[in-house]
Order: structure tokens, then sequence, then C-alpha cells
């Protein structure tokens, strides 16, 4: 079925002329829903980015003096704990004492995080 709109005397009808657009029921819920999810999605982006840039909690540590043949691997795999990754402790103990390389020197203070089993 096709609908014919008649236009007021002297009104030129053209393809871009907002007057002519009219929002049904349906459309203004639809557009309404739309905007309400976009505003949700920006700001659950928003909390994110928020969270992102938080502190890191304080972390209690104990000091070790690198001993002949010790490694951070061996720091890291002393103090995993069951079902945990090795590397994720590694990566922590190397942030933690802000190292460039994983090589240590004997005498050398490293900073470990105490762990709670």
């Amino acid at each position: 079925m096709t609908t014919l709109t008649l236009a007021p005397a002297g009104h030129r009808h053209t393809a871009g002329s907002l007057s002519s657009l009219r929002l049904t029921r349906r459309g203004r819920v639809v557009l309404a829903v739309l905007a309400a999810t976009v505003g949700f999605v920006v700001s659950l982006l928003g909390a994110r980015a928020v969270v992102a840039d938080a502190p890191a909690a304080p972390v209690e540590v104990r000091e070790v003096v690198v001993e002949p043949g010790d490694t951070l691997w061996s720091y890291a795999s002393e103090m995993t704990v069951v079902g945990a990754d090795v590397r994720d402790v590694l990566a922590d103990i190397v942030e933690l004492n802000g190292l460039q390389t994983s090589t240590l020197e004997i005498g050398q203070t490293v900073l470990l995080p105490v762990t709670s089993e």
C-alpha cells in the first residue's frame, strides 16, 4: 500500500526537508533506547579509564640480598602459589624493582612481595 502526502500550496517538498520528518511513537522509543545505550557504553568506557589510572595498592615486601646461584626465576618459583603462573610472579618482581634486565649481581638487594599462603 502506498501513501501519498500532499504538501500545502506554495510549499516545495524536497528530499532534504526536515519539516517532512515525523517520528512515530515506536520511532521515538527506538531513538530513546539507542541514545540510552550509547550513553551507557560511554559511561562504562569512562569508568574503565578511571579504574585503569588508579594507583596500585601498597604491597608488603621483604628485602633479599642476592647470593651466588640466585636468579629471578628461582625467587619467583619459591613464591608462586599452587595454580599460579611463575611468569606472572616474575613480572611482578621485575616491576617492583624497576629492573631493565633479568640479570642479578651478587650482593644486590632485591625486593620481593610477601606472599600469604
